[in-house]
């Protein structure tokens, strides 16, 4: 209720109102947040009470990209630490990971973090990471992202920043400036 008052949404009737009432109400505003991009954290509560269910009846499975199972195996056989951080909670990192239609992929991760540690449009977050990961230089910190603001906050906190490109990405503007992978692959690849 607090949460869709503050969006300027219809408000949420009380449980008096009926279950019916309640739930149109509430379908409503979340239908409304995801189709803003909301990264608020009822929204992330919802989806972790829906992919928790979800993932652990065997109903759900995390779709991946075909080559990114492969990158994550190859990178752990090179001794290439593996984060992922993502406008998602922890828990549901954990789940996707341990879900997907490759298999359980959680041990060729090395950590998770979401917007606990920051926004990921603001380069304070990166160097938050940066800060619990223990590396001294930044510069030795890869990131790949599909959102040129994201690639840009990490680059100004002196990471390197890569831009992804795939099939129903949003189109890039010209001359951004960063490199461009369409594979995980290719991210090693200089």
């Amino acid at each position: 209720r607090k949460q869709a008052a503050e969006d300027g949404a219809a408000p949420i009737p009380e449980a008096a109102a009926g279950k019916e009432a309640v739930v149109a109400a509430v379908v409503s505003w979340v239908h409304a947040a995801i189709a803003a991009d909301r990264k608020i954290g009822a929204l992330k509560q919802l989806q972790g009470h829906v992919w928790r269910a979800g993932f652990r009846s065997g109903k759900m499975v995390a779709q991946l990209f075909r080559d990114a199972p492969d990158a994550l195996v190859e990178w752990r056989n090179a001794g290439i630490k593996t984060y992922i951080y993502s406008s998602g909670s922890r828990e549901a990192q954990h789940l996707f990971f341990g879900h997907s239609q490759a298999g359980d992929l959680r041990p060729y991760l090395c950590g998770y973090f979401d917007t606990s540690s920051g926004l990921k449009g603001e380069a304070d977050s990166y160097r938050n990471i940066q800060l619990t990961l223990g590396v001294d230089d930044p510069s030795e910190v890869l990131f790949a992202t599909d959102m040129l603001p994201e690639a840009q906050a990490a680059q100004a906190a002196g990471w390197q920043a890569v831009l992804v490109v795939r099939p129903g990405n949003k189109p890039l503007p010209e001359a951004h400036g960063f490199r461009v992978v369409e594979s995980m692959q290719e991210l090693l690849k200089q």
